[in-house]
This record gives structure tokens, sequence and C-alpha cells, in this order.
């Protein structure tokens, strides 16, 4: 039951970050503000704007605590372990805030890629809460390899097949499709034990939450409360706006580069399932032989389309990657709708003229797809949207794949023919994609990601009176 009060416990939120990684704990976080919790948001001044819609809904129970992001200037050759290192820096301010704060927080809920937060919280004898912004079975996954190590021969065989037969179904992989940061270094690198203990310290959390379902991942989110030998493992999404609040819709993460009620209007003069809408999330950039093949298939396939393309600063991406060819969007103009820069992407796959969807198979783009009841075609390109697309495809039967890889390029004719069948007729993909919406939407109302969101609050309202025990 959402209640107005604010004399719940006092948590604090680390969030990573990244788009891909803030926005969802952003929606778990006002979860938590309408439930009666008091909430402390660590950010950087960059993500300070993703707050503001939340702190001007909660301006008495939500926080900020505003840290710069400190330098990441080491010799790591990997951007991501550079940064995760250089948040770090961030334990030393964070315990003179707590310290100074006359009502501090009872709980960390962080973002899985902080593991340093398992120090700060030892320090400060508080609960830690893993939060992931990934599936239960892409996690599953992760924690195997790391446990696992598995290993590669001397040339390293890039199609070698990986197993993992103590997950659930024994997922196989090629290892180029490995996590790359397991993939670049090597045991006794002080930048990979970095990395691999951050990510199994994270299995020592007091609770874990995750961005699904049960009626989506049942068998991974039991498998992993195995893992972890115990049940604080909560499944509270997907944590998206309500289908009822239209600005939620159209500003999640940002607003659109072009006004979202002319990308809307498009739309509405287009037959129902008609449309598919092509987005490669916030990072991805296609390489300009990629970008050449998916242009002229959209072309060719004679579909109507809304194509959410990424730029780089100054309007433009370096090598021409990113860019589409000359002349495509005066071909295509009428029936494609070109988005340079961030896309109202919630709403449009909520529209009822979007048939179906070309994603990169981040778990945000496969829970938004999924709940609007649109048919995949997946285009993995790193970390866990792999393992997504496999369980969108092998498992769960609502997409079909279309591409792979930063640098593999499809054939042009099989992706043009795999476009125009997407929209065209009843497709069985999309039909189980409808069944699943359903499934998602019962979850969040009344189901068991409500019940096991409000049991997360109970327990957490539990620290603050101490009748729970930590441990």
């Amino acid at each position: 039951m959402i209640t107005s009060s604010t004399n719940g416990a006092h948590i604090l939120v680390c969030p990573f970050p990244g788009p891909g990684h803030i926005i969802p704990l952003m929606d778990l976080t006002h979860q938590f503000l309408t439930r009666g919790l008091t909430v402390t948001v660590l950010v950087t001044p960059n993500n300070l704007p993703l707050l503001e819609p939340l702190l001007s809904t909660h301006p008495y129970s939500l926080h900020s605590l505003v840290l710069p992001f400190p330098d990441s200037s080491s010799p790591s050759l990997n951007s991501l372990i550079a940064n995760l290192s250089a948040m770090r820096e961030l334990h030393a301010p964070v315990i003179q805030w707590f310290k100074s704060h006359p009502s501090p927080p009872v709980a960390i809920v962080f973002d899985f890629f902080l593991g340093w937060t398992h120090q700060l919280a030892c320090e400060l004898d508080l609960p830690l809460l893993m939060f992931s912004p990934s599936g239960a079975f892409a996690v599953s996954v992760l924690n195997s390899m790391w446990h696992e190590q598995p290993k590669n021969g001397d040339p390293v065989d890039e199609n070698l097949m990986v197993s993992f037969p103590k997950v659930p179904n024994s997922p196989v992989y090629p290892w180029w499709q490995l996590s790359s940061v397991y993939r670049s270094f090597k045991e006794g690198d002080p930048d990979w034990e970095f990395y691999r203990n951050s990510a199994l310290g994270n299995m020592k959390s007091w609770g874990f939450v995750f961005n699904s379902f049960t009626e989506l991942e049942r068998v991974y989110l039991d498998h992993f409360k195995e893992e972890v030998g115990h049940d604080r493992v909560w499944a509270v999404g997907p944590l998206l706006p309500t289908h009822d609040d239209v600005v939620g819709s159209t500003q999640r993460g940002g607003s659109s580069s072009v006004p979202s009620h002319e990308v809307l209007t498009w739309l509405d003069g287009r037959p129902d399932h008609s449309v598919v809408y092509v987005c490669f999330g916030s990072r991805v950039v296609l390489t300009r032989a990629q970008m050449e093949v998916l242009a002229a298939a959209l072309e060719r396939s004679g579909v109507t389309f809304i194509w959410s393309v990424k730029v780089g600063k100054g309007g433009h991406v370096d090598n021409d990657d990113g860019v589409t060819p000359d002349g495509f969007e005066d071909r295509v103009e009428g029936r494609g709708f070109i988005v340079k820069g961030w896309a109202p992407q919630v709403a449009i796959l909520r529209h009822k003229s979007v048939g179906a969807f070309v994603t990169h198979c981040g778990w945000n783009s496969v829970l938004e797809g999924l709940s609007a009841g649109v048919m995949m075609l997946t285009w993995p390109t790193g970390a866990d949207q792999f393992t997504n697309a496999s369980l969108l495809v092998d498992q769960l039967g609502v997409g079909v794949r279309v591409g792979e890889g930063t640098q593999n390029v499809p054939n042009c004719d099989e992706l043009t023919r795999l476009l125009a069948e997407s929209v065209g007729g009843t497709r069985p993909e999309r039909e189980r994609a409808m069944e699943l919406s359903g499934a998602a939407l019962s979850a969040v109302k009344g189901g068991s990601s409500e019940r096991d969101l409000e049991e997360l609050v109970k327990r957490l309202n539990e620290l603050k009176t101490g009748s729970s025990a930590t441990q």
C-alpha cells in the first residue's frame, strides 16, 4: 500500500554514474519514497539533473549527496575499471557525511558495479543491499564465470564455446561474447583482481534487489536464492513509469532531442503494430558498415520506422561511425522518423502503432519492450546483452536474432526480410510478448513484484526500529 508518510527508514542509495544504471535505480528510489522511506542519493554533479524530477516531487524525503567524480586518470587499460577504482575515493567523504548526519541511513542500496561500498558498509556497520540493473539470468551467468574462471588457449580461440552447467538451462556462449573485462585481463593483474573481488564480494551482501519479476525469471531467481543461501532476494520490476504517467513515460532518463508530442503525433497516423522502432541504447554506436546495412534494409523492406540514432559531441561521431548514409533521410521521408539523440522510448514502445523493436538488448530496453508487448529483433553488442538476447529468443520466444556484436555486419537481404516480416501479419513472438506484457502489469499491480517491494520496505523499516537482524 502506497503511503505519503515520511517517517520511514533513511536509506543511502549509491548508483553507478551511467544512464542505464541510474535510471532504474531512480525508479526504485521513487517506489521507496512513495512508501514513506527517506532516501539520500549519492550523485556526481553531471548526473544531478537525472534526480531533478524526483527532487521536485519529493522535496522533503529525497536528498542528494553531491560529490565530485574523482580523478580517473589511472594506468588501467579498461575505462570501466578506471572509473570504478576512482570512485573508491568517495569512501572518506561519505564516511564524514555519515558521521556528521543527525539521522544517518540505516542501510545502503548500491549498484552492483560499486563493490567498494562493502568496505564502507563494514566500517559503518550497516546492512548492504545490491541492486542489479540486469536480470537474474545475466547475473547468474556472471557469477558462475567469476567463480569458475573458464580458460581459453593460446592463441585465443574467439569461437571457443564456454558452458555454464551450474546455471539453470546450462547456457553456452562463444568466448567473444563473455565479459570484455574478463577476457581482457589475466589472473594476478591488479585491475582484474579488483574487479573480480568486487563481483564476488557482491554475493556477501545482506540483501539483493532485481529489476525483474518472478513470472519472467522464476528459475533464475530461485537459483540465486540457493547461491546466496537465504531468501532476502526481491524481484520488484519492471521498474517503469505507470501507463497513466504520460510525463514519466516521455521524459524518463531525460528530455527527448525532439518534442515528444511530435513523435507521438506522427505515430498516431500509423496502423496498429505497423511501425518498427530501432534503438541501440545510450552508449552503443554502430560502425559505418553496420549503419549502411541497417539503413539499406530499412529502406528496402518498405517498413514504417522510427530510428533513434546516437550522436556525438557537436552532432557527429568520429570516423563516420553511427552516421546515417548520405541521402537516406530524404529517401525515406514520410515513412521514416529519425531521432538524433535521446528518444522518449517508453512512450514510443507503448504506442499501439509500434509492432517490433530492433534492440541492443540492454536490460532496461528488454523490460520496456516486454512491458509494451512488442516483439524483439535482437542485436546485442556487449556486456549482459548476449545473455539477455538468448533469454528473449531461446527461452521466452519473444524475439528473433538480426545481428550480433560490434563488428559483425548482418546480411542485408536477410535483415530486410526479417524487418518486413516483423510487422507483417500475426507473429507468434508478438503474441508471446503480449502475454508477458500482461504478466508484467499484473506483477507490479498487486502481484509478485508489489508483494516483494512491500516486503523489502517492511524489512528496511525494521532496520530502523532494530527489530530485524542484519545477518
